[in-house]
């Protein structure tokens, strides 16, 4: 299978179970240009946040939970998506989601 995480249009940016960054595609490197962009590899993540965001990122390595919250920067609003990933079983680190969405966005129920 060829290299699709480089070709979607959100940041894909992966942690280890320490924390550290071991992946980021091409839209992640551009998005954390300003702060090395794939420089970042192998630094801790961290490192790369404030409190209270910090604290929650270590809670999330040593209690594996998902985060998702939306954000709005430069005229922007983002979707932010964090998660744990799985190796054998056992949680591995947190994959973290970030992309685009419009300000004003439908929402569906769906009938069971």
């Amino acid at each position: 299978m060829e290299n699709w995480k480089d070709g979607v249009n959100f940041a894909i940016t992966v942690c280890d179970a320490e924390g550290k960054v071991i992946e980021m595609n091409e839209k992640a490197a551009a998005v954390f240009a300003k702060r090395g962009g794939k420089n970042l590899l192998g630094k801790s993540l961290l490192d790369c946040h404030p409190e209270p965001s910090r604290s929650k990122l270590k809670k999330m390595l040593a209690e594996p939970f998902a985060n998702a919250y939306t954000i709005e920067k430069n005229g922007v609003k983002k979707l932010i998506y964090q998660a744990p990933w799985l190796k054998d079983g056992k949680p591995a680190g947190l994959v973290e989601l970030s992309f685009e969405i419009p300000f004003e966005m439908p929402h569906f129920v769906r009938k069971p």
